[in-house]
Parts: C-alpha cells; structure tokens; sequence
C-alpha cells in the first residue's frame, strides 16, 4: 500500500464510518471525507482515463478545479456523471463508478489510442475524416458519437426536487478562505446584511490544510470560533456548499446552493439544489489562488498531484498520498509540503527545485535538487520512479507520489466575466483581475497576496471599505497573529524542456505542448484559436488548471510575454450547474404557466379534448358519445357546421389595441397592403412582412374609430407582433404618435360559423346583422339583448357564413352558453381547432405552417397584398431582391392523391413523376394536411416551383422517412366554394 490513512490527525471524524463502493469494490471512508481523499485512504490511486488517449489519470488537486478525478456518483435515476470526486462529500453508501473506460478501468481498450496518438494529435478530426466523403454518416459520425464524452446521461426522469430563490444583502463575501471571513466578520460586527458563500462543505478554505496557529489556536480551531460567532450574528448568513457561479448586471450574482446533495436519501421536502440569484449592494471576492501544475514529460500518470493538494489530503483528511515522496517546485509551497510530510512521518525522497538558487530551506535530513527538471516518469496505474536532469545530467528516483507545484494564479473569474479582460503582472507571474468598479472588489490571494497574514489583513480592510461605501461606522477589528506562516513566492517555468513523455498542459482534453507548437505553425497563434484548435480549457474544469501555462507556453513560442497573448475569454458558468437547478420547479406541468381562455369552463363542460398550443390550451376537438376516435368528431363537426352552424373558441387570437392621430400611418407602413383609407367600421385582412421581404405574421385590423384600431395576430406571434409594433414605433418611426396595448386577455371571442349562424346570432344581438346591414367585414361595436355591449366581427376563416363576436372576458362563458342555446333547434355544435384546421385547409387560408419564415406574400398566392403604389413599409426595398422575386420559387398550391383512399402526409416532398428522390430533383413539400369529410379524400397545402402554372401535373408527393410515396394532382389551394359565395349570404 502506497497512499493510506493515518493513525491520527486531520479534521475527520474518526468515530464515525462509513461504507462505500468503487466500480463495485467495498471501501471505507470517514465522516468528514471527500469521496477523493476516502479513495486515497484505500490506496485507490487510477480513478479514470483521459478523454482521448484513454490514458490513466488519478487526483490532481483536491478542489474545483480537478480535471481527472471524474466518477458517476449514484444508481438508478439519481445518477450523477462527470461529479468531481474532491469535492463530493462522502456519504454512507455512497455508489460511484469510473467513467470513459470499457471493459474496466484497469483494463481499458480505449488505451490503444495512445499506440495512435502519432495520427492523433491537434486537430486531426478537421483534417482526418474528410476522405471519402460517403463514410461520413456510416463510419465517422457513428465512432465519434460514440467516442465522445466522458460520462453518460441517465435517461431516466430526475425524482428530485429543485428550487430557485433570490437573497438580498449589503455585501456578498465569496470565499470562506482568510480573507472572507475576515471581511464577513468586520461587515457582521458592523451591523451589515452579509452573504458569506463558499463552495466547501466546511468553512474556512486554505486554512482547513495548515499546520500554523493564529492567536496562539490551532487554524482550524479559529475558523470554527470565527463561523461559531457569524452563525450567531442575526445579520449574516452563512452558506456552506454554495458556489457563486456568475457575476451578472446590476451586481447580481448567481449561486448553486447543494442542499442534499450529501445525503444517500433526499427528503422529498427539500430540493436537493436550490440556484440562488443573489442582489449585493457590494461583493468581496475572496477565492484564493490555485496552484499551477509543472508541465514536464509523464506529468499525467497517477500519483502526480499538486503539493498543495497532497497537503490537503494530509492535513485536513489525514491521508498520505504515498509512502516515498518526491516535490518538483519552482517556489515556497514545495518546501512547505516537504515540512508537513516530514513531520507526519512520511519519507519524503527529495525536493527537485528548478531554480538555481533559492532562499527557501527543506527540512533537516530532506536532499535538495537545486536547477533541475523532471523529464519523465515511470510507473504503469501509479507512478514508481521519475528520471531528472540537471545540467544534462540524468538521474533516476524511485517514488510512489510525486507533488508539483508552479506556482499560483489567483482565482477571478467572476471579476471577468462581463467583459473585463485580466492583467498581466510580471511581479506575479500571474494574470491579475481587473478593476471593475466598487461593486467587486478582490481580495487576499485572488488579488496577488501571498501569505496568510496578508491576507487576514486585506480581508479586514476589504470589510471595512464595504462598512464606508454603505455609511456605516466602522468598529476595530484586530488583525490576529500567524505562528508558522509561510511565503509561496515561485519563479515562473512554463514547461521543462527535454521532455521523454508527453508534457500535459490539459489533463482533461490530452492537450500536451506539441499541440501547442502545431497550432502556432498552422496560423492559429490567437490565444482563442489556440483553444478551439487544440481544444485546451474546454474541458469541464475550462483550463482552470492550464490556461495560464498555456498562456505562457504559447508567449515563449511567439517570444512575447503572456500579457501580449491573454487569456481566453471568462464566461459563466465557474463550475458545471446542472439543468434541474436552471429549471428549479419549471418541470413537467409546471415547466411553464398555462394560459386558459375565458371560454376554458365552456369548453370543458361541452366535453373538449384540449391541446396545448404555445402557452395556452384550446380545445382541440368535442367527443360524443358512440365515437370511435377523434377523427370522427372532428369529421361530424366539419359536416355540421358546413351545414348548419358551430361555435368556436378563438379568444386566444393575439388582440392589440391601436390609439393615435398618426395610428392609420403607422398600420400603413407596418402592413405590406394599404390601412391609411380603411374606412371606420370595417375589418381588413393585412400582411406584416420581415424587413428581408418575408411574411413575418397575418390577421386582421378593424377600424372601430378614426383614430382607434383592433389589430388581431395569429395566437403564437401575439407577443412577437407587439414587441415588433413597439420596436417599429420606438427605432424606426418615433415622430408617429401612436400607442399600443395588449387586450389579448380582456375579451372573449367565440367564432360563429355556417350558414345558419345569422338565425342564432340574431336571437341574442339587438342591432341589425342583415346581410345589407352588416356586411361580410363589417366591424363594430353592438348591443346584446340584456344590455351587455359587445364587439361584432363578420370575417371567417372556414369560407362559411361567420361572425366573430368579442365580450368582455367575465361575461365569455354567459354568452357562449345563450349562443348554444339560441342554436339548439339550428343543430348547432361546439367544435374545436382540429374541425377548424379541416376547414382552413378546404378553403386554402395559410397559417404558420405556410408563413414559416421562407414565404413571401407571392408564395403565398397574396401578391395583391403587396402594395407597390405606397411609398414604403418594412419588407418593401428587400422584397425586389432577384431571389425574392424568380419565376421558379415554390409557391401555394393544393394537392390530392390520384386514388381518392390514399393519404399524404405534411413534411413530405414534392418530385416529378419518374425522378429519383434527391436535393436536385426537389420540387418542393406538403406544408399541411387533413382529411376532408367534405370531399370524401385526404387534400393538402403545397409549395411547388412554379406552382400556379403547373395546374392538373401529376407529382409525387414523397416520404423517405415514413416510407410514403403517392401519386397526387395539383390543384387551387380553394377546394371548397373557390368563388367565395358563401361569404356573402
């Protein structure tokens, strides 16, 4: 056994046990654990492979930002992939498994891929899988869907609850390390609301792994009195397990809160993550630093990990990370490392120092390499030796660790997220955050300090300057004393040369320094080229380990400094946050509101099957009793209405109120046909065209003043057509005065259609509806009988006799039941969205299956709608565009099938008799389809090159993914009444 438990010491709890297991084998672990440091404990070194070359991997750190250690944590629907073992707390029966592997993780057959890595090296996929063109779809895409990723989704619905909630605070710490508790403290003391967020399990950071005193008590011993007494502040909150993730406008931050995440069994009354959106008035970044890993040859091989990590592991968890040490280092935190090791009673085999001269002292007995590299390493799971060089001088060293350390880059991610790029400090070695204003100030390591009394201090100072900012007195917060602190100052070495190994730069991504000098000599130098080409920090850590080397790397080969080739550009998130936590309660029924139309209870207690479309549900058809399935309901309501009369839901029409001297210009030019001489009291059908020539939204606009209009909108662009108004009036024409609003949800509307819909409708309208009276787009307000006003509309969509009458929404149900009643010895019948689909498609009226964004008014068989004769309107100057206007564009037709019992189907494609399926033969598609009761056949809406000239050609109408093919005839889109008589009776 190499790495192993001590006898004593760290911060565990001894006393309590817990069992586990790994890719099946039973372990034991402590209360207190990560799942890394519980596999460390049981010498379980190999945790994983490596993305691409499958080579084996094994802790690097021991926080956030490990790259390796990757398992699948949990069994059944509650499985987890791609969880960092360093940060998962360790429970009683916890199950994790190895991922990227097959058949097991000591026996990988993905690992001949490192036999290949000669072919695989950066950017291969671009150059390698272009030849022959045909195994694309069979050969490639299928091994490379296949090869991708590193863990596997569930596909099993999550049973877990998940919440999200806002906070509100004078100042947001984040970092429970030194210096936020010293900024909690000072703020909590003054009497601020305060925020203190950390992403541990444990408050106190750095401080949880050191071996020093502050004001005379153990370090650890004084963060549980400095959490003890912010806890018991009633103005502050403490957050364990909470990771600030984002830095968003207004100093809005959000945060991952794991509320259960540590526990076998969830309570089903809690959500096992709650996604915090935090309001700070001010912000203390206080997120420390991370070590930098050393880029040497065999630097990935298990058992290689950050010196501060192994003293993470050692103090904190009381496991040592092996029995014979190695630490290469460029400054203090390998001397350090070497001081905690001794004094746990671990040999420590040497300390391998690049620089050639150095301040720092090892402890007594400890052999100091001074300007040495590590060039390679051997071992096969774990590591076993390491061969060195100095001054071209090989030397072999047996080990069973090896601890690194480069070096620290202070963790500002969140400071940079919104667009501030860092700094480049020669006197740190580091990228440094950027001042971005007093809303976030940085402080302690994540500003450049290095040690711990520094960072007591600035944590103090950061706090008061919040208590100032917010015109609070600031009260004295002493500065304790450090016994045992230490300076991690370090020489910058971006990679050792003379590499035998590969010399990882991404642990995650295999991206070594080859890569990196490939992508300078094909031309992508650019730090961001750089990235995508090699695809270094785009793992899941996102370079946290690496960017900086990378960065320095890259300026070495270019022969600039780093500040001359930056960093990639910081996004949210800092860690991964899993989609339940973005959704929080917005899942299954509830994943968004449901919208209900004022005749919802008519509908349902006339028996309606309803649909969700878009936010609302309609009712989509009305069973009767002896039905067999819908299409029999929806036949039996097409015949009747056709024959009689029916009534319709079609309350949820977008409905926009239109107010203004300048309201008939501004519908002018935002319509394609001519609104400035609609006359009041009646209705117009109108076109809205995109500012690219193409159909955006249809409806109709009825005058019912001078200068008050009713614009409706079909139900899905309801907000899209508002907002489009808004824009218009606001950017494009704001002299025009005009007012919009949205009355969508202030009036129930019920279409009453066939040719018996005057005889009922008069039963109920005192005013005169004659056909001389109120004529077919007649539009004006009338008088019920019972004194109700109402909004009378003869417009239709069947190509029946219909009215459309609008009353105020409480009223809806009222007047839908004394129209039902009025129209009983009529045979009058409810019907739903389904009959009226039947009906559209009969009469050859468009929805957005025809409007999808590609037509233009003349696809649409609507070029009359295009208004030459006006001077301008949006959509007018891109519209005579050649492709917008060529003779062979698709335009709208009707298709029926040859033998009146075939069916087409909508999505299929259109292709002249005898020619193959194929792009260049693609005459075009079925846009919608049904069955017509009415003609005894199934007929269909069609765009076809050409369309309106190739009346009565027989044309296949083709499914490649149904496996449909049906020899159909073109025809007008009008199948029933084409003249349009029955509009005027």
């Amino acid at each position: 056994m190499t790495s192993h438990r001590l006898n004593s010491g760290g911060l565990v709890n001894r006393g309590r046990s817990f069992t586990f297991t790994f890719d099946g084998r039973e372990m034991k672990g402590l209360e207190g654990d990560t799942l890394a440091s519980a596999l460390l404990a049981n010498d379980q070194m190999l945790v994983g492979r490596s993305f691409k070359y499958h080579r084996p991997r094994g802790m690097v750190t021991a926080g956030s930002a490990e790259p390796n250690a990757l398992v699948a944590i949990g069994e059944g629907a509650r499985t987890e992939p791609n969880t960092r073992a360093t940060v998962a707390e360790l429970y009683h029966g916890l199950v994790a498994r190895s991922q990227n592997r097959w058949p097991s993780l000591k026996y990988d057959i993905g690992s001949v891929n490192g036999l290949l890595s000669p072919f695989l090296s950066a950017g291969f996929y671009y150059k390698t899988f272009m030849w022959p063109a045909s195994f694309w779809e069979k050969v490639y895409e299928p091994l490379i869907r296949k090869a991708a990723g590193l863990g596997k989704a569930v596909m099993e619905a999550d049973p877990d609850r998940y919440e999200k909630s806002w906070a509100h605070c004078d100042l947001l710490v984040i970092g429970a390390g030194p210096t936020g508790l010293m900024a909690a403290l000072a703020a909590g003391r003054a009497g601020l609301r305060v925020i203190l967020a950390d992403e541990g399990f444990r408050p106190g950071g750095s401080l949880l792994n050191e071996r020093v005193a502050i004001d005379g008590k153990p370090a650890a011993v004084y963060v549980g009195d400095v959490v003890a007494e912010l806890s018991a502040l009633p103005n502050v909150t403490v957050m364990p397990r909470t990771t600030v993730f984002g830095w968003y406008d207004d100093n809005v931050f959000g945060a991952l809160e794991k509320v259960q995440k540590h526990l076998a069994k969830p309570s089903p009354d809690l959500p096992v993550e709650r996604l915090w959106r935090i309001v700070a008035k001010r912000a203390v970044l206080a997120t420390g630093a991370e070590e930098r890993p050393l880029v040497f040859g065999g630097n990935d091989r298990p058992g290689v990990m950050m010196a501060g990590a192994a003293r993470t592991y050692l103090n904190r968890y009381g496991v040592a990370v092996g029995q014979k040490v190695a630490i290469f280092s460029n400054g203090g935190s390998g001397y350090k490392a070497a001081a905690d090791f001794v004094a746990a009673g671990i040999e420590v085999a040497a300390v391998i120092d690049s620089r050639a001269g150095s301040t720092d002292t090892a402890p007594e007995g400890v052999r100091v390499i001074s300007g040495a590299g590590i060039v390679k390493t051997a071992g096969r799971h774990r590591i076993s030796s390491l061969i060195l060089e100095r001054s071209g001088y090989d030397e072999a060293l047996d080990c069973d660790a090896l601890l690194m350390s480069g070096g620290y880059s202070p963790v500002i991610h969140l400071a940079c997220q919104r667009g501030a790029r860092p700094v480049w400090s020669d006197k740190h070695s580091a990228f440094l955050a950027p001042d971005v204003g007093q809303g976030l100030q940085v402080a302690g390591s994540a500003a450049g300090l290095s040690t711990i009394a520094d960072c007591l201090r600035d944590g103090a100072d950061k706090g008061h300057a919040a208590i100032e900012a917010l015109g609070r007195m600031v009260g004295s917060l002493p500065v304790p004393e450090v016994e045992g602190d230490y300076d991690v100052a370090f020489a910058p070495l971006w990679y050792v040369p003379g590499a035998r190994d590969k010399a990882f730069v991404d642990f995650q991504n295999d991206v070594h320094t080859k890569d990196l000098g490939l992508a300078q000599r094909e031309a992508y130098s650019h730090v961001e080229h750089s990235k995508r080409y090699t695809t270094g920090g785009m793992a899941t850590d996102q370079g946290k380990l690496g960017n900086v080397n990378m960065a320095g790397i890259i300026a070495g080969m270019r022969g600039v400094s780093p500040a001359e080739v930056g960093t990639p550009t910081f996004r949210p998130f800092y860690t991964p946050v899993s989609f339940g936590a973005m959704a929080g309660t917005s899942r299954g029924e509830h994943s968004r509101p449901v919208r209900q139309s004022p005749l919802h209870g008519w509908a349902k207690k006339n028996g309606a099957i309803f649909v969700e479309a878009g936010l609302w549900y309609r009712s989509s058809w009305f069973p009767r009793a002896g039905e067999k399935g819908w299409r029999e309901s929806v036949d039996r309501e097409v015949l009747n209405v056709r024959a009689n009369v029916g009534l319709c839901d079609v309350s949820t029409l977008g409905k926009i109120e239109v107010f203004g001297p300048d309201a008939a210009e501004f519908l002018n030019r935002l319509y394609s046909n001519a609104f400035l001489k609609l006359p009041v009291g009646k209705a117009r059908y109108g076109l809205m065209l995109r500012e690219d020539g193409m159909v955006y939204d249809d409806g109709t606009t009825s005058r019912l003043a001078e200068n008050h209009f009713l614009v409706t909108t079909t139900t899905a662009y309801a907000a899209e057509v508002m907002t489009h108004m808004e824009f218009a009036s606001q950017v494009h024409w704001p002299n025009l005065d005009v007012r919009f609003l949205s009355v969508s949800d202030q009036w129930a509307q019920m279409s009453l259609v066939g040719p018996k819909a005057r005889l009922v409708l008069e039963k109920i309208v005192e005013d005169d509806i004659s056909n001389e009276a109120f004529p077919f787009l007649a539009a004006r307000e009338v008088g019920l009988k019972g004194g109700l006003r109402a909004r009378l509309f003869r417009i239709s969509f069947s190509g029946e006799l219909a009215y459309e009458l609008a009353v105020p929404a409480g009223y809806g149900e009222a007047v839908a039941d004394a129209l039902m009643d009025a129209g009983k010895e009529h045979s009058i019948c409810a019907y739903g969205v389904e009959a009226l689909n039947v009906m559209r498609i009969e009469k050859g009226h468009v929805t957005h299956n025809e409007i999808d964004g590609r037509t233009t008014p003349d696809d649409l068989g609507l070029g009359r709608m295009f208004s030459e004769q006006k001077p301008d309107f949006i959509g007018k100057r891109l519209s005579s565009r050649f492709g917008l206007t060529a003779a062979d564009r698709p335009q709208l037709v009707g298709v029926k099938p040859v033998e009146r019992d075939k069916e087409i189907k909508a999505g299929a494609h259109l292709l002249k008799e005898g020619a193959n399926p194929s792009m260049a033969n693609d005459q075009g598609w079925v846009s919608s389809v049904c069955y017509s009761p009415v003609l005894g056949q199934h007929i269909g809406l069609a765009f076809l090159k050409s369309g309106r000239e190739r009346m009565g050609e027989k044309i296949i109408v083709w499914d490649g993914l149904r496996g449909s093919e049906v020899l159909a005839e073109v025809c007008a889109p009008a199948f029933v009444d084409p003249d349009n008589k029955r509009l005027y009776i």
